[in-house]
């Protein structure tokens, strides 16, 4: 087995009581991985296992060379001896304690007047200004609690720092502030950063690596990109929001090694003889000819043909990488703007796609366009899976 890297987080977990937790993770130190998925998903009590809040039935969490769980041992460090920082959701701060007082609370370890300096100094880190240390948090704002509140947890110089839910009580504007901040203090930290966060926007944002978690079980790991270009499974692409997920037919392996055909179906379990596009794409050899599959595709492989719209009557090229589609609904949203389209060969599938530039100005909904679709880009997954 090799070594833990330095501060290396490796979970492993397995129970089904009070709450089913199935499945595992890595995080590098420097890294911050998010937890994802919807409530009830598993993530607050995967980080209480983290935390030592919580004991697993059958699990282990080790950060770097320090064992803080292995069932199989019998081993458990409560989590007052663990060196973890925490920051919650709702801040959880003294209220009769003022910014500088909250934070040196987390440094009873130290002599008293270097709590103070060490408390200053933290806040200071986190850009609190003096006169804002010395309120209580009921005269901060949401912003500046939170600031304290990862003051206090980086304060205790964490091997392992969780972040439940940080920004979800904070106005917007306020949240970007955070999420700079975050950002910079990362960069000189050298330890795994959980993030439990209910905000895909906001996990694709901050993250290097998503965990998603469904009914207490981890379903993939992987970057942002990893993720949502290639979803292990029909659930994962849902709890994702990959918007552009089909149904198909696997017909085979076409006559280019490394490529099969695939069947783009209007709904699951529709007729052979039915409408249908036959798509090259790329085979792994994974699939049964006939097996039903979810396939998605990224809108990096979907190019309006902005400059070459189609006359209302004009027939529609016989070529499966050239489609032809009509606007339904189309927002905009200032320097980008959201459109659906209807697919004119199969009624009932519309493609979503997020546009750019000058010519999507001349858009209007009802128009006639062309779609080039890169093949490259498509995922299959057996419909088993989902």
């Amino acid at each position: 087995m090799n070594a833990p890297s330095r501060n290396r987080l490796e979970v492993e977990v397995s129970q089904d009581r009070p709450m089913p937790l199935h499945g595992g993770f890595t995080c590098e130190p420097g890294q911050m991985l998010a937890l994802v998925g919807p409530s009830g998903a598993g993530k607050t009590s995967l980080l209480r296992v983290l935390a030592g809040l919580a004991r697993p039935s059958q699990g282990r969490v080790q950060v770097g060379s320090a064992v803080w769980c292995d069932s199989a041992r019998g081993v458990f460090v409560p989590a007052r001896e663990r060196h973890v920082g925490l920051v919650f959701q709702q801040y959880a701060l003294m209220p009769h304690l003022n910014a500088l007082d909250n934070v040196a609370l987390s440094l009873l370890h130290l002599p008293r007047t270097e709590r103070r300096t060490q408390a200053q100094r933290w806040l200071d880190h986190v850009q609190l200004d003096a006169s804002a240390q010395q309120r209580v948090p009921a005269e901060l704002s949401g912003g500046q609690q939170q600031r304290v509140a990862v003051a206090r947890a980086l304060a205790r110089q964490p091997q392992l720092l969780l972040l439940d839910e940080p920004f979800s009580a904070v106005d917007q504007m306020n949240r970007q502030a955070l999420y700079a901040l975050l950002a910079d203090l990362r960069r000189n930290l050298s330890v795994p950063i959980v993030l439990v966060t209910h905000d895909l926007n906001e996990a694709r944002l901050l993250a290097d690596t998503l965990v998603v978690m469904d009914g207490g079980r981890v379903l993939q790991q992987g970057t942002p990109a990893q993720i949502y270009r290639s979803p292990r499974n029909a659930r994962v692409a849902d709890l994702v929001g990959v918007q552009n997920r089909f149904h198909g037919r696997w017909l085979g392996p076409a006559d280019r090694p490394g490529e099969g055909w695939l069947a783009w179906l209007p709904a699951a379990h529709a007729p052979a003889d039915g409408p249908h596009l036959r798509l090259r794409v790329r085979d792994k050899g994974r699939l049964d000819p006939g097996q039903s599959v979810t396939w998605v595709i990224q809108g990096d492989g979907l190019h309006p043909l902005l400059d070459d719209t189609l006359p209302p009557d004009a027939p529609c090229p016989p070529d499966d990488r050239r489609l032809c589609a009509r606007l339904t609904e189309w927002r905009h949203l200032g320097d980008i703007s959201l459109a659906t389209l209807a697919l004119e060969a199969l009624p009932g599938v519309h493609l979503h796609m997020t546009l750019s530039g000058p010519a999507r100005q001349r858009l209007v909904p009802g128009q006639r366009l062309g779609i080039a679709l890169d093949c490259d880009w498509v995922h299959v997954m057996p419909t088993r899976n989902a």
